[in-house]
């Protein structure tokens, strides 16, 4: 027994000096590779323990995320708002008790005016369709003023976009297809979908890049296609287009796209054929002809003149031609891939576009006739009910749905290692996604979201979410008191001429 036990010390005692040499071995390796670059100073000065400072930076957004920032602390979207987003999603109670941990003191917070004598019978507003596109063919009677934005097939996996086709139908919102083109995968949820033309024509261009009028019509056949929407630009990154890197086009993604597989997908920055706004209608009116459905633009506002300009563009051709819905991006919207300068300069966000996009139209008389689709941050239902105070018709988001699908805002989206398998095209990882689970989160979080937005416009006293405007939400100033927001954004008069257009005050 006891020769035994000396033996398998004995033999452990080799594996540890062997492990403790190929140790040593490495580090002088590792230590010669330092001292001998010359690219980076710390490794060259620290040889070895060097490189943990690239290995803490790396983590340090993880480590921050996990055990160091408070609830309210991170960017873009904190702790309580990602777990207000899982809760709704899994369809728990989303009550909280002893008091909100949101600091109302910060200037730019928005406090909702609660009216002292709400409708008694009810609980919460209730929400009612709205029309878009009345001059079109066939118009759309949309359901939901919370929908699922832009995100394509390629930045997006299959997993997901089933997961949110199938979830969009069950909650009865519609989708975004983003400018990746139209997959089997949007269609099989049987879901509402908007279809996006993106500069590169993705999934309606000919062979040269071109927008081709019988692709149009393929996709306009398609039932659940219910509008067509022209990018202009993203607020995440104006003035550039869509990245799509080359280890994420794959034979699919190229066969849907129309373009070569393994080739990174680089939309063009704008769209050949529009150079101003009087081309941007005749490009309207071409895919409204095309299809015989609404067709609206897409577009973050920086410079604001144009708008004018469309806007007189429209009253000189008639009020049909023009666009049936304008979606405003915010300049702090999201994407998978975007250069940092443009990220994170350029573009207004929602919070001062919005009011100024809805007083343009509705100066020349247009603000009912162009539906407004705010887009960029809005995963709450704070965020939402502001949004349609400042002047939306609808509210799209694409990273509350995805905080629904499971995304753990790991920050990967453009490097195709999602761990969630969310924006990925490695089966090892989307293998987590099921879809079958997460469409019921996805139905549940858009679900909740209204519901609890009607329950914000209840107690504003308004019979219908739409109804509520700006004088139901006070913004805090940097001297801690709080103003209207339409002391801070007043109402333009409508310019005598348009006065006889349809014009709605909110």
């Amino acid at each position: 027994m006891t020769n035994g036990i000396l033996d398998v010390l004995g033999a452990l005692t080799y594996v540890l000096v062997f492990v403790l040499g190929i140790g040593l071995a490495m580090v002088i390796v590792l230590f010669v590779i330092d001292v001998t670059q010359k690219h980076d100073a710390v490794r060259r000065n620290y040889p070895v323990i060097g490189r943990f400072r690239h290995i803490f930076a790396s983590l340090g957004e993880f480590f921050r995320q996990y055990f160091f920032a408070m609830d309210r602390e991170e960017m873009p979207f904190n702790r309580a708002e990602r777990e207000w987003v899982e809760r709704a999603g899994k369809g728990k109670d989303n009550t909280i008790a002893f008091g909100s941990t949101k600091n109302l003191d910060p200037a730019g917070t928005p406090i909702f005016v609660n009216c002292p004598f709400p409708t008694l019978e009810l609980d919460a507003a209730q929400t009612a369709t709205c029309i878009i596109g009345p001059h079109s063919k066939q118009p759309y009677e949309a359901r939901s003023f919370f929908n699922i934005s832009a995100m394509s097939f390629g930045a997006l996996s299959v997993p997901a976009v089933r997961a949110l086709s199938h979830g969009a139908k069950m909650a009865g919102c519609w989708m975004n297809t983003g400018e990746g083109g139209l997959s089997p995968y949007h269609l099989e949820g049987g879901c509402d979908i908007v279809f996006q033309i993106g500069t590169a024509k993705y999934g309606v261009r000919t062979e040269d890049g071109r927008l081709s009028d019988d692709k149009l019509r393929e996709v306009a056949a398609h039932e659940q296609v219910r509008m067509f929407e022209i990018k202009l630009s993203q607020g995440a990154k104006p003035g550039k287009g869509g990245i799509l890197p080359a280890e994420k086009v794959n034979r699919t993604i190229a066969d849907i796209r129309g373009i070569r597989e393994g080739e990174a997908s680089i939309s063009p920055n704008r769209h050949p054929e529009i150079n101003n706004v009087e081309e941007l209608l005749d490009f309207i009116a071409r895919v409204r002809a095309a299809t015989g459905k609404p067709v609206g633009i897409k577009a973050v506002v920086g410079a604001y003149g144009w708008l004018e300009k469309l806007c007189e563009a429209i009253h000189k051709r008639g009020i049909e031609s023009a666009p049936d819905f304008f979606t405003l991006d915010s300049g702090d919207g999201g994407t998978g891939a975007a250069p940092m300068p443009l990220m994170d300069n350029v573009g207004l966000p929602l919070k001062e576009s919005l009011p100024m996009l809805s007083d343009i139209f509705h100066k020349y008389g247009l603000r009912d006739r162009i539906k407004i689709i705010a887009s960029g941050k809005r995963i709450t239902p704070g965020g939402v009910a502001w949004a349609l105070c400042a002047g939306a018709d609808f509210i799209n988001s694409a990273r509350g749905f995805m905080f629904s699908l499971g995304c753990i805002q790991s920050l990967k989206c453009n490097k195709n290692t999602c761990p969630t398998g969310i924006t990925t095209h490695n089966p090892r990882l989307q293998r987590g996604l099921d879809p079958q689970d997460k469409k019921v989160k996805v139905a549940n979080y858009c679900t909740n979201i209204v519901h609890e937005v009607e329950i914000l416009a209840h107690s504003c006293g308004v019979d219908e979410p739409r109804q509520l405007g700006r004088k139901h939400v006070r913004i805090v100033q940097d001297t801690g008191k709080s103003v209207p927001l339409d002391e801070i954004y007043p109402r333009p008069a409508i310019l005598p001429q348009y006065s006889s257009s349809m014009a709605t005050v909110r």
